[in-house]
This record gives structure tokens, sequence and C-alpha cells, in this order.
């Protein structure tokens, strides 16, 4: 009987659009709209529960760290300002160790650089006997894309390094200037600074 009832072709019932004189209120809510609309609706109640529940068992001799940095204002928990937090040196040191990683990465990608330079030279320069060779010439063609891709990767971190090491410079002690574009022999698109020169005891 089942198949049967699926067989006869039934009307498809569509629920109402919204009516043309009630246009200005906007679309006229579906049913699906309904039940999406009631799931998000549970999921709030059922978080702000839990949170009551916590809050209820909490344990009021409780203690951490961040109690200590922490203040309320207007019943909300604001942290201090955590942004001089380190001292000058301390931000020195972070910033050598810094540099550091990035020249033994660049160091690491350079002596790649030179293995897979010296490998693709002695493929090239190997006489081949064989006129078809396509297992070869592909992976010669995905090597010169790795090389490519890692002088990429070189050129960036050069490029980081130096910024880098002219961050630190400024943070240095002494009296320095940016150097206007009419000033440089050689203008470029970075800036240039000049330091005064200090008279040693």
């Amino acid at each position: 009987m089942s198949s049967l009832r699926n067989a006869i072709s039934r009307r498809a019932h569509k629920e109402r659009s919204q009516p043309h004189s009630r246009r200005k209120f906007g679309l006229l809510e579906k049913h699906k709209d309904y039940v999406e609309r009631a799931k998000v609706f549970h999921k709030k109640e059922q978080t702000l529960q839990k949170l009551r529940e916590k809050a209820a068992f909490r344990n009021p001799d409780e203690f951490y760290f961040r109690m200590i940095k922490a203040r309320t204002v207007d019943g909300v928990h604001k942290l201090e300002n955590e942004t001089n937090k380190y001292n000058t040196e301390e931000l020195m040191l972070m910033k050598t160790q810094d540099m550091g990683y990035i020249l033994q990465k660049l160091q690491s990608e350079k002596k790649k650089i030179e293995k897979l330079i010296a490998v693709l030279h002695s493929l090239d320069s190997q006489p081949s006997n064989r006129h078809v060779y396509y297992a070869e010439d592909s992976q010669t063609a995905v090597s010169y894309r790795e090389l490519e891709t890692r002088k990429n990767r070189v050129s960036r971190l050069e490029k980081l390094y130096m910024d880098m090491a002219l961050e630190k410079e400024l943070q240095k002690k002494g009296r320095k200037r940016k150097l206007r574009e009419d000033e440089l022999a050689c203008p470029t698109s970075k800036p240039v600074y000049k330091w005064q020169s200090e008279r040693k005891r």
C-alpha cells in the first residue's frame, strides 16, 4: 500500500508568502526560519544555564595569579595593560634572540640552495644516451621550482633580518635623525638614519 501511496502524485502544499498589504513589515517567517531561530535561542539558554551553575558552584577560596593583575570596573574584569611589561634591556635581548633565529634559518636555506644547485648542475651536465626520459624531466622541473621557492624565501628572510636589525639599532641610545630625500646621494625607498657623533670620554 505504501508503494501505491507514493506512486500517486499529490499537490505540494507551500507556505503562503507575505500578503501585499503587509510587505512593509518584511518577510513572513516560515517554519524553517522558526526552527533555526528556536535552535539558536535554546543554545543561548543552555550556555547561560551552564554559566549560572558554574558561578553557583564556584569556590570562593580559589586563587590564581591573574587575580592580582586584574581589577573590576562596573562589574567587569579588566586586565592591566601589559605593553610595558618588559624593560628596554629585556626587549633588546628578545630582539637579539629573534634575529639569531632568523639568521640561522637564512643560513640553512642558503646551504640547501647551494646543494640543490650542485645537484641540478650535475644533472644538466650528464650526457644522455636516450632520446626519451620523461621521469627525469619532471623531477628536474620540480627541483627548479623548489629552487625558485627557496630563493624567494631567502630574499624574504634577508629583508626581515635587515628590518629587525634597523629596529634594534633605532632602540639604542644616542641622538639620531631621519635623513630627507634631498640629503641622500642615492635615494632609496627605505628610511635612512644618521647618528650624531658623540665624544668618547
